[in-house]
This record gives C-alpha cells, sequence and structure tokens, in this order.
C-alpha cells in the first residue's frame, strides 16, 4: 500500500486483543490512532512505512485547534503508550507546541498547529500528498 490514510473519527473502534496476524507495531499503532481520536485530533493520516524505512513502521500526522491542544495531546498519548506496555515514548517540541514529534518506536507521530502542518507539509515530502488529493481527501 503506497499511499497515506486520512481516517474518520471511527478510528477509536480499533481497541481490543491482537487478532492472529496483528504485530505489536499495529497494537502501537491502533493505540495511538484510538487516543488521538479520544482526544479529538483533526486531519489524521497515516502513512505506512513498513518495508519502506527503517525509521518506524507507521507514521501518524494530526492537528490541534491550539498550541494548549497539541500539547496536552501528547502528553496523554506518551502516557498512553507507557500504560500500554510499549515504554518510554520521546517527545520534543512541548514548549512552544506548535508541532510535537512523539517517537514511539513503532510509530512516529506529529502533532501539529494548522498553521504549521500547512507550511511544513509532510505529507507531501513523503511523497503522498499528491495521491491523497487526486482520491479527493483532505488532510
Amino acid at each position: 500500500m503506497n499511499q497515506a490514510h486520512s481516517l474518520p473519527a471511527a478510528a477509536g473502534a480499533i481497541r481490543g486483543s491482537m487478532s492472529p496476524g496483528e504485530t505489536p507495531a499495529d497494537r502501537l499503532h491502533a493505540l495511538v490512532l484510538s487516543q488521538l481520536d479520544d482526544d479529538q485530533a483533526q486531519d489524521l493520516v497515516t502513512i505506512p512505512l513498513a518495508g519502506k524505512s527503517s525509521i518506524a513502521d507507521h507514521m501518524v500526522i494530526a492537528s490541534g485547534r491550539s498550541t494548549r491542544q497539541v500539547a496536552a495531546m501528547a502528553q496523554k498519548l506518551g502516557e498512553k503508550i507507557k500504560q500500554g506496555g510499549f515504554g518510554n515514548a520521546r517527545i520534543e517540541g512541548l514548549p512552544a507546541a506548535d508541532w510535537v514529534l512523539i517517537d514511539a518506536g513503532d510509530v512516529v507521530v506529529h502533532l501539529f498547529r494548522p498553521e504549521v502542518r500547512s507550511f511544513y507539509n509532510l505529507e507531501r515530502m513523503w511523497g503522498f500528498g499528491e495521491e491523497k488529493a487526486a482520491a479527493g481527501g483532505t488532510a
């Protein structure tokens, strides 16, 4: 699968036990999506990186309405990852909270304020912006 996936609010329905083909990276990814959905993250996009990059299996990009929401989402997500048994996630960018990076190992999460997200346009940088626009999705 070579394109980013824009996710609806129903991403929280992924909770539960591990299915036969599910990896720990998939469980972590589901936990991240569920928590961001609970925290009302906007424009949630996930980019599959497994087999394409050694940095992670999944990249998740989302927006918050303000620096306060971005910071709160990042802190809650870091706590949830630890509670889920995935260890301590590294969190960078909390003081300004314009762009917060959460490195949870198999899943890397970028949380932005909308203006900062449009400036850096990570979806396009990873080569997924044009495909998604052609498919009629929104970021």
